[in-house]
């Protein structure tokens, strides 16, 4: 098998409504695939109070990197509403590896997190 998990899980999302300056404030889904064959991503994003968005499709091609800015994805015309929190969970068809980041720039001080998701055996 590959570097990586098939497997992978974000629990904290949150796209800020508000940017300040010129950098508008986003998150991304940062994929590694050091495979030879693309991996064939299943994002699902989970909310607080509503179903979740299921099965939205992304591909990484093979020896590439794909930062997934979540404010693009979608399924049937659904997409992650600003201001809300959610969570994220990455299936692939191939070990990847997965980090997260996010630039907040609702201040002039602004802030850029990044993290690993957590993998799943």
């Amino acid at each position: 098998m590959g570097k990586g998990k098939t497997h992978w899980i974000i629990p904290d999302g949150y796209i800020p409504p508000e940017s300040s300056g010129n950098l508008t404030s986003h998150e991304s889904i940062c994929v590694l695939n050091c495979n030879s064959e693309a991996a064939e991503l299943s994002v699902t994003i989970y909310f607080e109070d509503r179903a979740p968005i299921e099965a939205i499709a992304v591909t990484v091609e093979g020896k590439r990197t794909n930062h997934i800015r979540t404010s693009s994805l979608q399924k049937n015309g659904e997409s992650i509403p600003v201001g809300v929190p959610y969570a994220i969970e990455v299936d692939s068809s191939i070990p990847i590896i997965v980090q997260y980041s996010r630039l907040d720039s609702t201040q002039p001080e602004l802030a850029l997190m990044s993290t690993m998701a957590y993998p799943i055996d």
